[in-house]
């Protein structure tokens, strides 16, 4: 019998971000991943990203991209019990899916004073 090994998913996300930075560690100190930055992105990588990929985070599967709002939420599932539990009360939320992305942004579009936060 034949096992196949899956790559641990790709967390990609903006390197040159303190908040972003902080956001990819905290994934990682709690979930299983492979932390890539912008910077750091092979081409194989970088050809599997959407055109304008460095507007937002993303997670790479051995099978699938999620980008944005979406790759944060696929990225909560696969964490602690806490963030677990937050999603799975999120995605009972009527209309869920059109919620995300602008949530997305309004945090993104902010990421200055989240980064003051997290530093605090």
């Amino acid at each position: 019998m034949v096992v196949a090994v899956r790559a641990p998913p790709r967390l990609v996300y903006d390197d040159d971000c303190g908040f972003c930075t902080w956001c990819a560690e905290y994934a990682d100190s709690r979930g299983v991943f492979e932390l890539v930055g912008f910077s750091e992105l092979t081409p194989d990588q970088r050809a599997r990203l959407p055109r304008g990929y460095e507007g937002c985070a993303h997670l790479l599967t051995d099978d699938a991209v999620f980008s944005c709002g979406h790759a944060v939420e696929e990225i909560l599932a696969r964490l602690g019990p806490r963030e677990r539990t937050a999603i799975k009360l999120f995605r009972l939320l009527p209309g869920h899916e059109r919620l995300r992305e602008p949530l997305y942004r309004t945090l993104a579009d902010r990421r200055a004073l989240w980064g003051r936060v997290v530093r605090g």
